[in-house]
């Protein structure tokens, strides 16, 4: 377990799986823990592996869940990730915001797994063809489809997204029948979260800024958002002028660039492909106003992935965001 603590390790998805697959093997527990192993055997029946009834307590309701799930649709991009650091490949899955069809640090990860529409248009018809034995979904994104779901399969559904990944990591790992190697993967988080705060010491006092560009839009995003949630984790802190919001983003015009200003800045941008985001960003960058920021004068505007700082919004993208700032803040 010790070496899923370090500092130095790299968290890309197999490293999550093989990380996960020490600690089950170490403990002597039952069962395989990798995307080949339990899932993949119980492909060839179509079927979950027996075992007793369980109840999911989720956002919708109650599902019961009977045995072990192996042929697991799931329609969050989070949800994704969840599946995949607990050593779970989905049969079917809704497409990476970005990507094609997978975000670049799950791709290898996904081969061979089935599309199933967007978070926000699953495609009903192609999830029953796959035949899942349970589906997981997030009651923000797909409540009023649930019912059609839960016909297809049993159904368990989060509340909502944004920066609740670990709550609903749990409720996943218990719906597949894998609360405890769940509970490990977010021991190992927790325990990174409050190495690198105990390290990080006066380096903490800087106030941090997180700004998206998109087509047409620019935003600061607050403190409940991914990075906002791990950022409180982490004891990285705001400028006043953006805490305590009602809102999880504020929408801002040129003019108000300003308001972005702080000890550091991390940026992100949103394209679809279609050029316009970055458009924007471009347009926001090369503006007099954005030149004029400390920060920006002080070489403490940092670019950094959209998807990993934003829009993946799971487990593995959180190993991954914590590896950047270990380095940005340059903590040994």
């Amino acid at each position: 377990m010790l070496h899923v603590l370090k500092r130095k390790f790299t968290w890309t998805v197999s490293a999550v799986l093989l990380a996960l697959a020490v600690v089950i093997s170490g403990c002597g527990q039952s069962g395989s823990n990798n995307s080949n192993g339990n899932a993949a055997a119980s492909e060839e029946s179509g079927a979950a592996t027996t075992g007793e009834a369980r109840v999911i307590t989720h956002a919708m309701g109650e599902t019961k869940i009977e045995g072990t799930p192996a042929r697991i649709v799931v329609l969050t991009n989070e949800g994704t990730e969840a599946l995949l650091a607990i050593g779970v490949k989905p049969v079917g899955a809704v497409k990476s915001w970005t990507g094609e069809p997978w975000y670049e640090h799950i791709k290898a990860d996904m081969e061979g797994v089935t599309v199933v529409g967007d978070e926000s248009q699953p495609n009903m018809e192609l999830i029953a063809s796959l035949k899942p034995d349970l589906i997981i979904g997030n009651k923000l994104r797909q409540e009023k489809v649930y019912d059609q779901l839960n016909a297809i399969a049993p159904t368990v559904f989060s509340e909502t997204l944004r920066g609740a990944w670990q709550s609903n990591f749990l409720l996943y790992a218990d719906a597949i029948g894998k609360k405890a190697e769940g509970e490990k993967v977010i021991a190992a988080y927790d325990s990174r979260t409050a190495d690198f705060k105990g390290k990080a010491g006066d380096k903490l006092n800087q106030k941090v800024s997180v700004v998206r560009f998109m087509s047409g839009k620019t935003r600061i995003y607050l403190e409940d958002t991914f990075t906002g949630i791990a950022f409180s984790k982490l004891g990285i802190t705001r400028p006043d002028s953006q805490k305590y919001k009602d809102t999880f983003v504020e929408e801002i015009t040129k003019e108000r660039l300003p308001e972005v200003d702080a000890d550091m800045i991390f940026y992100f941008t949103y394209d679809t492909g279609d050029g316009k985001g970055t458009a924007m960003e471009q347009e926001m960058l090369n503006d007099p106003l954005w030149q004029s920021l400390q920060a920006v004068k002080n070489n403490k505007a940092i670019r950094v992935s959209d998807a990993i700082w934003n829009t993946a919004g799971g487990v593995i993208a959180a190993n991954l965001m914590l590896d950047e700032l270990y380095k940005i803040y340059d903590i040994k």
